[in-house]
């Protein structure tokens, strides 16, 4: 837009003189073009208010939600380094000793144990601890052998190391042996009569 010079402003200063009603409706117009403007600058500026507020928010929910997940899981790594110290209690407690001297040694070792177990057990780990006989869960199992059998198949047949979970999360399945069916001889010979 070019600027008025003088001249054009002294124009525009007579014919407001001579003429005030069209000097009011132009006024008028410019006074609603800056309302309209600035009613459209505001209707802008809330809806960046109501976005950055929600982003904030959605922000906040989410640093909350990851905060309690850390808070639960806080215990994870701590306890992956303690599982090959249950691992050894519970071969040693496996074994029953003769001579007693050893035997007043595996009391004190079971209490430990027992002790440890229900601290774990207070943090939220659960222990994963098959039966012979159980159906094998791949979700909370790892077959790390196979064996053929004649009963059913996909049945524990031996638990090599127990398996934990903290809260919901699996920290390490159980190692187990699992049962397959026999596999036929196939090199029957036939005899035709």
């Amino acid at each position: 837009m070019e600027m008025p010079n003088e001249e054009e402003k002294l124009n525009e200063e007579n014919i407001e003189k001579d003429n005030p009603k069209k000097s009011f409706q132009r006024k008028i117009r410019k006074l609603e073009e800056e309302k309209d403007k600035a009613v459209a600058d505001m209707e802008h500026w809330k809806n960046e208010f109501y976005r950055a507020y929600a982003d904030t928010k959605n922000l906040r929910n989410q640093l909350e939600k990851d905060h309690l997940a850390a808070m639960k899981y806080r215990a994870e790594g701590f306890i992956e380094e303690l599982l090959p110290v249950l691992d050894s209690f519970y071969a040693v407690l496996k074994n029953e000793p003769s001579d007693p001297n050893l035997k007043n040694y595996l009391i004190g070792f079971q209490y430990i144990y027992k002790n440890l177990v229900s601290a774990l057990e207070n943090e939220g780990v659960v222990e994963i601890s098959p039966k012979v006989g159980d159906k094998f869960s791949p979700d909370t199992m790892n077959a790390v052998e196979t064996m053929e059998s004649e009963g059913e198949e996909n049945l524990v047949l031996d638990v090599h190391v127990k398996g934990y979970k903290l809260h919901d999360r699996l920290i390490r399945p159980a190692n187990v042996t699992v049962s397959v069916k026999k596999k036929q001889d196939n090199n029957e010979t036939k005899i035709d009569a």
